[in-house]
């Protein structure tokens, strides 16, 4: 596993490592993003959209559960915190990341497991959100190695000045 962290002081900064990761997207990506409630999933979705060039406001599918917004690729974000995986699988939402035709961010994935039914993708970027001293928050990312996921987490370090192994 290809495993990286960095520090993001503030908001600003986890919505500059949304940019950095969309600068580096390709069609299929998939990022899985985790972290407790407030940790800054959205802000970082919000700069991922602006990277891909989305203008319109970026908001928490928590009710919705799914959002789709148009770039330079489409962005597809999702909010399973409601959901188990029958109910994902149910909803049909395994389809939005295995069409592979934009990016697509996952908030809460670990609702896409349980004992019976496991829907992550395989080669998805894993990042976790998690709070740092004072304000700031610490990004967690993992990639399986020799994917897609591995190399993208390698653009985004090249992007963010070489961020620290985990």
């Amino acid at each position: 596993m290809t495993r990286w962290h960095l520090p993001l002081p503030d908001p600003a900064a986890t919505e500059q490592l949304g940019v950095w990761l969309a600068a580096t997207a390709e069609p299929g990506d998939v990022l899985l993003m985790s972290g407790d409630l407030g940790a800054g999933k959205t802000t970082l979705a919000r700069g991922l959209a602006r990277g891909l060039g989305i203008t319109e406001a970026v908001t928490s599918p928590t009710f919705a559960l799914h959002h789709s917004y148009r770039g330079r690729l489409t962005l597809e974000h999702l909010d399973l915190y409601r959901l188990t995986p029958g109910e994902i699988e149910a909803a049909g939402l395994p389809e939005v990341w295995e069409g592979g035709r934009g990016v697509v961010a996952i908030e809460w994935p670990e609702r896409l497991r349980d004992e019976t039914l496991d829907l992550r993708p395989r080669s998805a970027l894993a990042l976790a959100l998690a709070p740092d001293d004072g304000e700031g928050r610490l990004a967690l990312l993992e990639a399986p190695p020799e994917t897609r996921a591995a190399a993208w987490l390698a653009a985004v370090g090249a992007r963010a000045g070489a961020p620290r192994e985990a």
